[in-house]
């Protein structure tokens, strides 16, 4: 059997008194000269969209955020959309249905062969800049758009049925 003695894991007073001294000094100084230090400086914190609170991160940028830009291909067309890396694929939606007329509840958008809710956050799923984000129309809502354009032109009949997306 072994005998663990506490001694050996702990540091001992005089040496974390003589780190803390020297911490204090190098604090000083990095105050002194006006640069900002872990040890002696305030630290900033941020609350993550996930609800998570972290140190904040130092940056190049100004405000943190940086601006990426995505290439989002539908059928036929390829748009350059410039956002935030921290929005949401909602407010991607919200953009992209001013540049293509498709109300947000009208596509679907998938990325990574994945299809993106609304709430998701583009730097959460992995996004970086120049990626490429496919964008569809709504199978259902493209098919009852079609029914009522043909019964408004008079060719079809349509006898009070609704069609429902069903979600899994």
């Amino acid at each position: 059997m072994i005998k663990l003695r506490c001694k050996k894991f702990f540091r001992s007073n005089s040496k974390l008194a003589a780190s803390s001294t020297n911490a204090a000094a190098g604090a000083g100084a990095a105050a002194a000269s006006g640069g900002d230090t872990k040890l002696g400086g305030e630290i900033k914190w941020e609350l993550r969209p996930g609800g998570m609170l972290v140190q904040k991160r130092e940056c190049a940028d100004k405000d943190g955020e940086s601006i990426i830009t995505l290439r989002v291909s539908t059928v036929t067309h390829c748009h350059d959309i410039s956002i935030q890396a921290t929005s949401s694929f909602g407010e991607l939606k919200m953009i992209l249905a001013m540049v293509t007329g498709l109300e947000p509840e009208e596509q679907r958008l998938l990325y990574r062969g994945k299809e993106r809710e609304d709430c998701e956050y583009l730097h959460m799923v992995g996004v970086k800049d120049k990626d490429k984000v496919l964008l569809f129309e709504d199978p259902a809502i493209k098919e009852r758009k079609l029914l009522n354009l043909a019964a408004t032109s008079g060719r079809v009949q349509v006898i009070g049925s609704t069609y429902r997306t069903i979600c899994v």
